[in-house]
């Protein structure tokens, strides 16, 4: 009897077996509609979406750590870009399924390779089981209705044991063939070589833990700063009550790192305002989750964080408000709009910390303050640099100077709200304002704030990953502070280099996963030490395709404009000189008009222009007045074709 009890176990165990097994998709099966995964931003996409129209959608799983698929990324990344430019009507679509690669490893592997497709992370490798995928790298091939038509490796070139100089049959190549064709797939099915996809693991949960000595502290160092009443977080976590609702959620959220909006790649820069928790900050928090999230003693609570009402900095020592309310309508499209404010400053004043706040945060787009010197209505300067005081966008901006740092406007001078407004269906008055907060001395420091950028961006049509660059020199030995990467609703990641005069390179902030709705001020630790003659490079890119759930024209080309349906690429920087008079020898020497604009053109900093690096914009300017555009021309030789190009213009 006690083996008939046993017999019956194995048999009641047999169907949960045979069910996976018949759950996994076969081969002349449709892919069922329903499931979706996260990307990059945390948005939930399904294959059917963004397959759309496509004659065959190609799934690639891949591995981070995986070498076999790290070898084959490269060839699958040039064979995306051959069939797209051939529009063969072919998506390709990255998976990354192994449990232990949250979206910030994702987002920094996918971007060392120059993914240019969609870039999904399967949780709990729900796909990778519904279509039958152990190993990375496999691939799976989908018709235009979804149907599985392939499923295996790319090719047998790479194997766990193996190299090969060129593989004996490229299967998924010719599986995408039959697919547009529609043929049927000569081999449908072989077996991929790799790495098991690393699955979840029983972890052991620490009992102990609590809300009151564990949780609060993390909350209160991450989270408050945003989940308070009047800030942007839509729900509070002052207390163990608020926790107590949000705690399912809060464990979700900071395991996949969707959560707090920290973007920076953690393996370049150590930044002083990062959100970034650490590995075991996540696992305190899901392991309280797991307890049933008790609340513990009272005694251990750490004591309120008190945060200043209503402005993120603390209370400002003055508040400067627009002139008056601007009515923003119901709808329509507003040009920028400037206000003029005189502070009244009868002497150099010296801001340690600043704040823009939106007066009605739901329409406005963006505040940008600048200083604007004398008479001038122009925040640029003879030296080709702008004086900005602090900006404002979703996210986390402000100005906040080092130690024996602070940023001058000087006594005389204005300042120029330009507000962006974008209409949201009701209309409504904005008063926007400023907090300003002293230096109790004149600091040991000025603080500039700077941008370089590329206003010759043109995205084409459906361009999933288009790359712009712009460099900023260094005329003389400076720190750098800190960096504010800008872009539109088309942005997808940013990156800062610098290449020191002997011809080092290196990365010093990047941004994998750039996000529009929260932009960061990246500040770091310990100024960045560069001597003169350095170059500062950014590179952005840009997705203009369907796949982007933000575009709203992929059809389009996108260039350089304010509105948010236009595109920026935009690196702003905040420095300080290594020298005090640094700022008064420079100016006695300002650059010319045409080292300026080499300096703008030359967007790469290879210190050479070529014909593709001036925008398109001055070319049309060019062809009018018939002069000619050299193929390449050296900081020289631009000089004497500008001043001949002006002459020409003048006549």
């Amino acid at each position: 009897m006690k083996q008939t009890g046993i017999l019956l176990a194995l048999v009641l165990l047999v169907p949960s077996v045979a069910d996976a097994a018949e759950s996994v998709l076969e081969i002349g099966k449709p892919l069922p509609r329903g499931s979706t995964l996260r990307d990059l931003r945390g948005n939930r996409r399904s294959l059917h979406d963004i397959g759309k129209g496509s004659k065959a959608i190609v799934v690639v799983f891949l591995g981070a750590e995986c070498p076999i698929s790290n070898l084959y990324l490269p060839e699958l990344v040039a064979k995306e870009k051959e069939l797209r430019q051939a529009e063969k009507g072919v998506q390709f679509v990255a998976i990354y399924p192994n449990e232990r690669e949250d979206l910030d490893l994702i987002a920094g592997h996918s971007y060392d390779r120059d993914v240019p497709f969609p870039v999904l992370k399967d949780a709990k490798q729900k796909l990778a089981d519904q279509l039958g995928i152990s190993r990375v790298p496999s691939v799976v091939v989908l018709d235009g209705d979804y149907t599985l038509r392939y499923r295996g490796r790319v090719n047998d070139q790479y194997g766990a044991g193996s190299r090969r100089p060129k593989p004996s049959r490229e299967d998924l190549y010719l599986a995408i063939d039959e697919v547009v064709a529609g043929k049927p797939v000569s081999v449908p099915e072989t077996e991929a070589d790799g790495c098991l996809i690393g699955r979840p693991v029983q972890r052991q949960v620490k009992a102990d833990v609590t809300y009151t000595r564990d949780v609060a502290p993390i909350l209160q160092k991450h989270c408050q700063a945003c989940h308070r009443p009047e800030q942007s977080a839509p729900f509070s976590l002052l207390d163990y009550e608020d926790a107590l609702r949000h705690a399912k959620m809060i464990r979700e959220v900071t395991a996949e790192r969707r959560m707090p909006p920290w973007h920076a790649d953690s393996r370049y820069g150590k930044f002083s305002n990062s959100r970034r928790l650490t590995s075991e900050e996540i696992k305190t928090l899901a392991d309280w989750v797991e307890a049933g999230m008790p609340r513990g003693d009272l005694k251990d609570l750490p004591k309120p964080v008190e945060f200043p009402k209503g402005w993120a900095l603390g209370k400002p020592d003055m508040v400067i408000e627009m002139p008056e309310e601007f009515e923003v309508p119901a709808t329509g499209t507003l040009p920028y709009q400037n206000f003029i404010i005189d502070p009244g400053f009868t002497e150099d004043k010296w801001i340690s910390m600043a704040e823009a706040r939106p007066g009605a945060p739901g329409v406005v787009h963006h505040i940008v303050v600048y200083i604007l010197r004398g008479n001038s209505r122009s925040p640029l300067g003879p030296d080709g640099t702008f004086s900005v005081l602090v900006g404002w966008a979703p996210g986390d901006l402000g100005l906040v100077c080092p130690p024996d740092t602070a940023l001058k406007v000087p006594k005389g001078a204005k300042l120029r709200l330009e507000m962006h407004y974008t209409p949201n269906g009701t209309a409504v008055k904005d008063r926007s304002s400023i907090g300003l907060t002293f230096a109790k001395k004149p600091p040991k420091f000025e603080m500039y704030m700077n941008e370089f950028a590329n206003v010759g961006i043109a995205v084409p049509p459906f361009d999933p990953h288009y790359k712009a660059e712009a460099t900023f020199r260094l005329p003389a030995d400076a720190r750098i502070l800190s960096f504010v990467p800008h872009m539109h609703w088309r942005g997808k990641s940013f990156r800062y280099d610098v290449t020191r005069p002997d011809g080092k390179r290196e990365t010093i902030l990047s941004v994998p996963r750039w996000d529009f709705n929260w932009q960061n001020v990246y500040r770091f630790e310990e100024p960045l030490k560069l001597p003169k003659g350095s170059k500062l490079h950014a590179i952005a890119h840009y997705d203009n395709s369907a796949n982007n759930p933000l575009n709203p024209a992929p059809e389009k080309k996108v260039r350089f404009g304010l509105q948010t349906w236009d595109e920026m690429m935009v690196g702003w920087v905040c420095y300080v000189w290594e020298r005090p008079e640094t700022a008064a020898e420079l100016a006695k020497n300002p650059p010319s008009q045409a080292d300026l604009m080499f300096d703008r053109f030359d967007t790469n900093g290879d210190d050479v222009i070529t014909a593709d690096e001036i925008p398109d914009q001055m070319k049309v300017m060019i062809d009018l007045i018939g002069a000619k555009v050299p193929e390449k021309m050296t900081r020289k030789e631009f000089a004497e074709w500008f001043a001949a190009f002006r002459g020409v213009r003048k006549q």
